[in-house]
């Protein structure tokens, strides 16, 4: 990836790049988790997804009479530890792509930061140069030192200090943030800056955009937030009801487990996760 170098991870793409002063560089695209968050995570799926395994299919295999077989005792540990496991396997997916949303929505809200303060300090006549470095100084103020444009700032700056050219390296940045604004930005700067053109301008043009896309998501967000409570309830009421059946009346909670009963419950729960991922489909709008 132009400047940078990769630190080898087998045959996925890294999560780091070396910087040309030898600075992990972040690559937003991508995250792995390591092995404690894996297991925890994987964990606290696979006790839910067990707990709702049991609540939906336990009781299978009683005789005549209501007493439980050693079939039922086997399928009670078996199909909730069998819907544990497949649980756990699909939320580390889940979980991985949110932990990237936020990361790239809180990068995309620093990234404007910085451009409202490059703007202020070009209009104060400062050069791009100086720009980046005052900006540097203002944003350690607004933001924890591990913030994601410190650090990227701190990779620009060296980079600068070591004689490598500013727009190679916002370049590089773009490409690893996986964001199209930033990454459009840095093309667009590339060329202005080679060129002689208005770089004050084109900033400018950059926070306005971005800043433009941020009120329309987070009209978005707030308009579609009851929806999306609206979906949580769907999800935990059937739930919640199937529970509730099963403690107030066993004998009618017995119908649960007949075979007519399983069948019912198999295609309601394939229902169930059909809408949830549909639902989810739907109020996953992108600007």
């Amino acid at each position: 990836m132009g400047l940078f170098k990769k630190k080898e991870k087998k045959e996925l793409e890294p999560q780091y790049y070396l910087s040309p002063t030898h600075i992990e560089a972040l690559n937003y695209k991508v995250y792995y988790m390591g092995k404690v968050e894996k297991i925890l995570y994987f964990l606290a799926a696979f006790v839910v997804g067990a707990a709702v395994g049991y609540l939906f299919y336990g009781g299978i295999g009683k005789d005549a009479y209501g007493n439980a077989t050693t079939t039922t005792h086997i399928l009670n540990i078996l199909i909730p530890f069998i819907v544990g496991v497949i649980a756990g396997k699909m939320f580390l997916p889940m979980r991985t792509k949110q932990i990237l949303k936020k990361r790239r929505k809180q990068l995309s809200i620093q990234f404007r930061d910085m451009l409202d303060g490059i703007t202020t300090s070009l209009g104060a006549g400062n050069n791009v140069m100086n720009s980046f470095h005052a900006v540097y100084d203002d944003l350690k103020i607004q933001y924890e030192e591990d913030a994601f444009i410190l650090k990227e700032l701190e990779i620009l700056l060296s980079g600068i200090q070591s004689n490598f050219n500013i727009e190679d390296m916002l370049e590089d940045f773009g490409q690893r943030s996986g964001i199209d604004d930033i990454a459009s930005f840095a093309n667009v700067f590339k060329v202005c800056y080679r060129k002689g053109g208005n770089i004050q301008e084109v900033i400018q043009s950059t926070h306005g955009i971005l800043s433009q896309k941020m009120e329309i998501k987070e009209e978005i967000e707030t308009t579609i937030a009851g929806n999306k409570m609206d979906q949580m309830i769907m999800i935990i009421l059937p739930i919640a009801l199937v529970g509730i059946i099963k403690v107030m009346s066993p004998e009618f909670a017995a119908n649960f487990v007949t075979a007519t009963g399983l069948v019912a419950t198999t295609i309601a729960v394939g229902l169930f996760i059909a809408a949830y991922y549909i639902g989810k489909i739907i109020m996953d709008i992108k600007v």
